[in-house]
């Protein structure tokens, strides 16, 4: 039995996480804006006093008088770069992310059943993982130019999910009763929440990498963290993203076994699937090579996000097979 009342609280839950999300975007875009100005100015300051330092030492070498030249050197304490604008875009997020674990609780609760069975209630759930991985991560680490990058694709999935992968609430098919639902999409969801920030991560990698090798760093760029240390962190977030994607393939082997008797079938959802895992583990491979830079092999991290994103908007609306039930 749906309870629709629940489920129309559930739909402006979500349309109020998408409003705090646009507010939260902005003041981050701000925040980038202010800090990539002041950041890039320091830098023309540090490389000025640098000459003039140069040009002091010089003048006081050739000076054969016995006498002593003073310089005086603008002050090197410069103003730190304000964070307002980012802690702001930091507490909406907040805000945002809450709004939309209602959106996912009140989902399930009004249907009584875990809120998974679908494509909209997986975006659902892959943009709530999302969002509360980068706000508890920002919880430890100062990650405020992180968020515009994360609050934007977010928006733009539940933005898809409510255009175009709407469904009303209703129960599941009965293949899809089973307690696998729950372990292997939210493991899967999971681990899609991390790859979309793992994609930010790597196209900002990329393309602070570029501009660092051309000489100039515009001003929001100049916000980020160095190109080396942006790859680190995109390393990092796939490492813990793809053991969760393998899980996935295990646990949809064997709940595909248990609801239609066989662990593989060349379906084209498990085919995709697989083939996720394989640009994923081509990525880290080639990381972890010697021979390959790791700005190549950032780009194989960028492929798997496109296939997590075929495998979701063509695969699953145009492809028929044992996973045709996504409600749309």
């Amino acid at each position: 039995m749906t309870n629709q009342t629940l489920a129309q609280a559930s739909d402006i839950a979500v349309w109020a996480s998408m409003v705090l999300l646009t507010v939260a975007m902005l003041a981050f875009a701000a925040h980038l804006a202010v800090t990539g100005t002041r950041v890039r100015a320091q830098s023309v300051d540090a490389a000025t006093r640098e000459s003039a330092a140069d040009s002091a030492q010089q003048e006081g070498s050739a000076d054969q008088g016995g006498g002593v030249s003073v310089l005086t050197l603008p002050p090197e304490d410069e103003p730190v770069p304000t964070r307002r604008w980012g802690v702001i875009g930091m507490q909406v997020t907040w805000l945002a992310t809450f709004a939309l674990i209602a959106g996912v609780v009140l989902r399930g609760w009004s249907v009584g059943r875990a809120p998974l069975g679908n494509m909209y209630e997986f975006a659902l759930a892959a943009a709530m993982f999302a969002l509360v991985i980068y706000a508890g991560w920002a919880l430890r680490k100062d990650r405020l130019w992180l968020g515009l990058f994360v609050t934007l694709p977010v928006l733009l999935i539940l933005g898809a999910a409510k255009l175009s992968w709407y469904t009303e609430a209703s129960q599941l098919m009965p293949s899809l009763n089973s307690i696998w639902l729950i372990i292997h999409v939210t493991v899967a969801t999971l681990s899609v929440g991390l790859c979309v920030i793992g994609c930010a991560l790597a196209l900002l990698y990329l393309t602070k990498d570029h501009y660092e090798r051309k000489g100039e760093v515009p001003g929001w760029l100049a916000a980020l963290p160095v190109s080396k240390a942006l790859e680190r962190i995109t390393y990092g977030i796939h490492i813990v993203a793809f053991p969760l994607w393998t899980f996935t393939l295990i646990a949809g082997a064997i709940w595909a076994e248990q609801a239609w008797g066989r662990y593989w079938g060349w379906d084209p959802k498990e085919v995709w699937t697989f083939v996720i895992w394989v640009v994923y583990a081509a990525y880290l491979h080639a990381r972890a090579t010697s021979g390959w830079h790791p700005r190549k092999a950032t780009w194989l991290a960028v492929a798997g996000a496109v296939c997590i994103l075929i495998n979701y908007t063509v695969v699953n609306t145009f492809f028929v097979g044992w996973h045709s039930y996504s409600g749309i």
